[in-house]
């Protein structure tokens, strides 16, 4: 069976009429920023489909603009926290926050694809356009923009987090158990350290019913991140870019894009020479390398101040990108976040390379990743040095990257994004 059709057949597999599972056991629900990936991956065959994704997940919109980084379709109790433990307040049952907002990327992607598409893209631009907005009014800081939650980040354990979580009291979290360690080893997992303090956010935005205001006040945990600024600032682009074309007023975003650049340049730490989170309320970086800190290109950020450390990264394992710098203290190959390789950022990551005429890394980036699914399969993560396969298995969007980027296609699959 080709690799092709192996990916074709994850996605299939993965389908719950309407929406896409990352993968089944760990991850029950729909996802957001999977969600678009596989909209993306469904578009290289099934173009319908693929919109219908997208349209599902927009589907979970909250009154405020904000998507929820999950929607709880159905109740699946090998899932944990679940839907009574968030207490969404949207039109389906979901999380209170949010996730990398790549989806007006991805809708970009598929319109140039299936130029078919177009009206339905078209009722969706202003959706997007309103999440959007979301962040721009509760996210900034500096112009950069942040997270209030670890999985926010969609970088749940990265080492980024370290210090403000320390700032978190979970010692009145509660009892709870945990589902995740029942499908994964524990040891390519989170920490219960971690977990504690995850569930202490969520108990505290639920505590003023995800109010932004009020949970801007009480909340300990503010990062201003590369991941949610880059990927917005990308997200911007594209969404003018549509905008001009379905005749849209797109003032509004100009502005935006210009804040964001803004914004994105107090992320450069020269200590590290590279783009760096910022814990907002200490006032200081965290001095931390990873694959984010590489998504300048990707949002069309052409830094060659950020070049050395990146390839020194790229050149430090066998199957680059690793997720959190090898030469570290604290890298663990396969501890989720900090340090494995991880398909989805190496797209991002490498295409924007690509993008932007950093030739020669974003082809090893993307023949890395391509040698990774040939060797071991569609994980959802990889050991950057000997490939182990990590994390859940049949993964919906390591399908999509293969579909959409790493696959024997190459050449058609960049021309057609």
């Amino acid at each position: 069976m080709t690799l092709d059709k192996q990916a074709r057949d994850i996605l299939h597999m993965n389908d719950k009429g309407g929406y896409t599972l990352p993968t089944h056991g760990l991850y029950p629900y729909q996802w957001n920023w999977d969600s678009a990936f596989a909209a993306w991956g469904f578009t290289t065959f099934d173009p319908d489909r693929g919109w219908t994704e997208l349209e599902t997940l927009m589907s979970g919109q909250w009154d405020d603009g904000m998507l929820p980084h999950i929607l709880f379709h159905r109740s699946d109790p090998s899932y944990f926290p679940g839907p009574d433990v968030w207490k969404g307040r949207g039109p389906i049952a979901s999380s209170g926050i949010s996730q990398p907002p790549v989806a007006a990327t991805f809708m970009a992607k598929m319109l140039a694809m299936d130029p078919s598409g177009e009206p339905r893209a078209r009722a969706m631009w202003p959706k997007l356009n309103a999440w959007h907005r979301w962040f721009m009014e509760w996210r900034l800081d500096d112009g950069a923009v942040c997270v209030t939650h670890p999985w926010e980040a969609g970088r749940d354990n990265a080492p980024d987090w370290d210090g403000a979580m320390k700032a978190i009291n979970a010692d009145d979290v509660g009892e709870y158990t945990r589902r995740d360690t029942g499908h994964v080893d524990p040891a390519m997992r989170p920490t219960k350290y971690d977990y504690d303090r995850y569930l202490k956010l969520v108990q505290l935005g639920v505590s003023v019913d995800w109010d932004q205001a009020k949970l801007r006040e009480i909340n300990p945990f503010r990062v201003a991140d590369p991941t949610m600024t880059f990927t917005l600032l990308r997200a911007q682009r594209d969404m003018l870019a549509m905008g001009q074309r379905f005749s849209e007023d797109v003032a509004e975003i100009e502005g935006w894009i210009t804040t964001l650049e803004q914004g994105a340049q107090t992320l450069w730490n020269p200590d590290i020479d590279g783009y760096d989170s910022r814990d907002v309320n200490a006032g200081s970086f965290n001095g931390v390398l990873s694959n984010a800190s590489a998504l300048c290109w990707y949002a069309g950020i052409k830094d060659d101040r950020a070049l050395p450390a990146i390839e020194r990264m790229v050149n430090a394992v066998t199957y680059s990108l690793a997720s959190f710098d090898p030469d570290a203290e604290g890298f663990e190959p396969l501890r989720y976040w900090r340090g494995p390789t991880w398909p989805i950022m190496n797209y991002l990551v490498g295409s924007g390379m690509e993008e932007q005429g950093v030739d020669a890394l974003g082809a090893r980036i993307r023949d890395d990743t391509a040698r990774l699914m040939e060797l071991n399969g569609f994980a959802e993560y990889y050991h950057p040095i000997d490939g182990t396969p990590a994390g859940g298995g049949t993964f919906t969007w390591t399908a999509a990257v293969w579909l959409g980027w790493a696959g024997d296609n190459r050449e058609d699959q960049r021309g057609a994004a």
